[in-house]
């Protein structure tokens, strides 16, 4: 293993942690689920979430990786010799997101281009479906490979890539503090433009009344926690990772609420943009902006290119827009695949130039040989659901009751966070990390299990072939994949150097 690089200082960690969080998420998704979650009431269960899940788990992940100084697998593995298969699991959980989610990057470039001229034409859904990604409704892999789609994706890796040899610092450091402000400016612009148009009014009326009835029901309180969850890159593995280059003195506590604080600021800037585009196109086409809502894919590439296309100004509008849905991705997209070069790196003593190569460059390779075909879209769909659903979420609850219940590790974690931090944790935190937040995740856990075992996945349903192996097969295999991995030997002495080591009076608390 090379010599572990650090941050140059915390401002260079909490843009870099903020660029993880700020993601298309934080976009596309976050509007949706507050209009669907009561509107201004749902600022209730989110603040909830973020206060007794959200941040008690970003400050526990940062503790363990500043603590034990190593990427996910190596930093459990310094913690207890059994647990290095939890790291393992987040790596894979990585590999799967990143493969897929440089493709949306892909998309969104395009995209860009297509604003100037609104190549999409009358029917966005047909030319985003068929013209753009040629995708033939069949459930396989392959059915030809898409040139459009390629090629931006192609640049996109390259990219990465490129970013990931420059190192912690000099390439994804450097990156976000150079994207981060640049989105929020962009942004800024997009919720100006958006504010101007008529309808706008209507559209923010939509997503801050409150519906107070809303609170009521269960599933809105599981939406914020997952919103909070998924939006902060929690149980990537990626928060282990940045906090082990942080040097010793870092205050983890204190960057954590900048970051958590950050990321919930941004997708409140995010629901003014995109409830005010969907207020003027609801005025636009004379119906209820109830009847024009949108999330994901659906939001981005079907309803904005109509906004663009009818709203005065519209290509400016698209360019900001999907310029945005880059930038927000790229940073994303360069933290997960740090996990998993990380991990590389760690286990098999390789240097950076080598990892990103042989790991970045097989991502790379597999991303654009699956994604940018005629079944790419169905393939993205269902690896999404089951890696978000069942890998992020059970690897985030297993780490929550290992921590707690089975190693009982909270309380030195808790010393830990406080010997360098200026906002201290105490009982308070550790009582929501042993009793909220597992329950709040293995509800989210078990009650999409069941659905999916019940029901299946998809809209129309998938075939079960199709969800058993590249759902299903593809969760399971992680896992043991993971084992596997964890089951190999570390090279002498990589497992007892290097870790920051509590001073007598934290350690005896």
């Amino acid at each position: 293993m090379s010599q572990r690089q650090q941050f140059k200082g915390r401002s260079a960690f909490i843009f870099a942690a903020i660029g993880s969080a700020v993601g298309l998420g934080n976009i596309w998704r976050f509007p949706y689920v507050a209009y669907e979650g009561g509107g201004g009431a749902f600022i209730i269960p989110y603040l909830t979430a973020l206060l007794t899940a959200g941040i008690p788990l970003l400050f526990l992940l940062y503790a363990i990786g500043h603590k034990y100084r190593g990427s996910a697998p190596l930093s459990f593995r310094r913690m207890s010799r059994g647990t290095e298969v939890i790291g393992w699991w987040q790596v894979g959980i990585s590999f799967v997101i990143a493969v897929y989610y440089a493709v949306v990057i892909a998309w969104a470039i395009r995209y860009v281009g297509f604003s100037a001229n609104q190549a999409w034409g009358d029917d966005t859904v047909s030319f985003f479906v068929d013209d753009f990604l040629q995708q033939s409704g069949d459930f396989g892999m392959g059915g030809g490979w898409v040139v459009a789609v390629g090629v931006p994706l192609i640049i996109v890796w390259v990219f990465t890539l490129v970013v990931m040899r420059a190192g912690i610092q000099s390439g994804i450091a450097r990156l976000s503090q150079v994207f981060i402000p640049l989105l929020v400016a962009i942004f800024i612009l997009l919720v100006i433009q958006a504010l101007r148009q008529p309808g706008a009014a209507e559209g923010l009326n939509a997503l801050f009344t409150p519906n107070w009835a809303a609170l009521k029901d269960s599933s809105v309180w599981v939406a914020a926690y997952g919103q909070i969850f998924f939006s902060l890159s929690i149980a990537f593995g990626i928060m282990i990772t940045y906090a082990a280059h942080l040097k010793r003195n870092t205050n983890l506590t204190g960057s954590g609420l900048v970051v958590a604080f950050a990321n919930s600021g941004f997708e409140l800037l995010a629901g003014i943009g995109v409830f005010s585009a969907l207020g003027f196109m609801a005025q636009a086409q004379g119906v209820q902006v109830a009847e024009v809502v949108e999330s994901g894919i659906g939001l981005a590439f079907f309803a904005f290119p109509q906004i663009v296309s009818t709203m005065p100004g519209g290509a400016v509008f698209g360019v900001l827009f999907f310029v945005s849905l880059v930038l927000a991705g790229i940073t994303s997209l360069v933290s997960i695949v740090e996990v998993v070069i990380d991990a590389f790196e760690d286990k098999f003593n390789l240097n950076r130039t080598a990892s990103v190569a042989l790991i970045g460059g097989l991502m790379a390779v597999v991303s654009i040989l699956l994604f940018p075909t005629a079944t790419g879209l169905n393939l993205l769909d269902v690896t999404d659901h089951f890696a978000n659903s069942f890998g992020i979420v059970g690897a985030g609850l297993t780490i929550v009751i290992l921590l707690s219940w089975g190693l009982r590790r909270l309380r030195v974690m808790s010393a830990h966070l406080n010997e360098v931090s200026s906002f201290k944790v105490g009982t308070t935190w550790m009582v929501l990390l042993t009793v909220i937040t597992p329950l709040i995740l293995g509800f989210m856990f078990i009650s999409e299990l069941v659905d999916t075992i019940q029901n299946g996945y998809g809209e129309p349903a998938m075939p079960s072939w199709y969800v058993n192996t590249f759902g299903w097969g593809m969760s399971i295999g992680l896992i043991v994949i993971a084992f596997i991995l964890a089951a190999l030997p570390w090279r002498r002495g990589v497992v007892e150097a290097e870790t920051y080591e509590l001073s007598q009076k934290g350690a005896n608390r």
